[in-house]
């Protein structure tokens, strides 16, 4: 493989390849090189430790999150509906060069109804716009259009009968307001009855599996039908809000370990923070939502839904770039290859995005972003976590 400028402008059997004088040489003998992982369910900058909090996106924190990104090899990230106007601004900076670190892509301001889910978590108050009417919901979007916004994002949940849910029709208000600006339009989602309505109006992604109940053929032929996709199934979401309950070994493990700060695994490690979990009011339900996840994950691409990859990463608990590599993880032990999944992660979400053209796969004219392994992650998906070099548009990764 060559790479100039960033771009990669020779890859192939070396019989054919010339090398420029003057050329950095790697010599990767006995090494496995992937395309970056793009992850296209994120929340950027509003978490410090185990804290969520709009006051906490600031430069410094963003870059952390970033670069701890791009230190598990996950190249691109899709920030979803939590963002200020920073996270625009550094996007922008990085899009007039050649970014050394995790590449942002924005929903900026994502929508809910007026006090519905998930405006009362932690840190999520004034974060959503909160719409009552369709002219609220046409005038965020446009709002954001302006920001120049990646795409749209919208929370369609009751939070299991908690809080208010947005309505059919000001959801689909968000997707037709999206649609004539030339915005994909995602929804957080949880039921199925949600998905075959949203889908049906003609929304772009589910940014989750539905945990409900197993999905049917009439989502998955609308799906099929409209080119609607399952954005991300976030596996990792789903055994994040129980496994913390009990002890795990994973918290001693360097590779999650060395981008969590030691308080924080000490507050996972006490018996105090693990009765907080177990004493959720749903808990019980909870490791059932990921197993259902999981089947759907499975019917669907089986079914031949086009899938994507995230994680919502970025929350308390939720840590960014372990959770990637476990979500991949969770994938393959929901009945998908290491290729399958690989391939979801990087190859289909660039072409979620729109940006196949630039990266997701290693090919000519392609930036290089991507990841040197030291196993071969296509015998076992763990292997990826053997990195030994991330580029990011030719640059190691900062």
């Amino acid at each position: 493989m060559v790479i100039d400028n960033g771009r990669i402008s020779y890859i192939g059997p070396v019989a054919g390849l010339k090398v420029p004088a003057g050329a950095e040489t790697m010599d990767l003998s006995g090494k496995f090189v992937m395309p970056g992982i793009i992850n296209l369910h994120s929340h950027l900058g509003n978490t410090i430790d185990l804290v969520q909090d709009p006051k906490n996106f600031t430069r410094e924190n963003l870059g952390k999150n970033l670069k701890t990104y791009a230190s598990y090899g996950v190249t691109s990230v899709v920030s979803m509906g939590t963002d200020s106007e920073l996270a625009l601004t550094v996007r922008k900076e990085q899009r007039a060069g050649r970014p050394n670190t995790t590449r942002i892509y924005s929903a900026g301001r994502g929508f809910t109804s007026q006090g519905g889910y998930p405006t009362k978590a932690m840190g999520m108050n004034g974060v959503p716009y909160e719409v009552k009417t369709p002219a609220d919901a046409k005038r965020g979007v446009e709002e954001n259009a302006a920001r120049k916004v990646d795409l749209i994002k919208m929370w369609v949940d009751d939070h299991l009968g908690k809080e208010p849910k947005i309505s059919i029709e000001l959801s689909k208000a968000i997707i037709d307001a999206s649609r004539a600006k030339g915005l994909t339009s995602s929804a957080h989602i949880f039921y199925l009855d949600d998905a075959k309505k949203l889908v049906e109006a003609g929304l772009d992604g589910l940014a989750h599996s539905v945990r409900d109940k197993p999905v049917d053929d009439e989502l998955i032929a609308s799906m099929k039908k409209k080119g609607a996709w399952l954005q991300s199934a976030t596996l990792a979401r789903e055994i994040s809000v129980f496994i913390y309950a009990t002890p795990q070994a994973f918290y001693d493990d360097p590779f999650f370990s060395r981008a969590v700060s030691p308080q924080v695994i000490s507050t996972l490690k006490s018996p105090k923070y693990q009765k907080g979990v177990q004493a959720d009011h749903d808990f019980a339900l909870l490791p059932a939502f990921l197993k259902t996840a999981q089947k759907n994950l499975k019917r669907m691409f089986d079914a031949g839904v086009k899938i994507g990859f995230g994680t919502d990463s970025g929350p308390p608990a939720r840590f960014p770039g372990y959770f990637e590599h476990w979500e991949m993880q969770l994938m393959v032990e929901a009945g998908l290859t290491p290729a399958q999944v690989i391939q979801i992660a990087t190859k289909n979400s660039s072409e979620y995005l729109n940006v196949a053209k630039d990266f997701g796969t290693l090919e000519k004219g392609k930036w290089a972003d991507l990841l040197v392994l030291g196993k071969n992650p296509l015998e076992n998906i763990k292997n990826t976590r053997t990195i030994e070099t991330v580029l990011i548009a030719g640059n190691k990764a900062n």
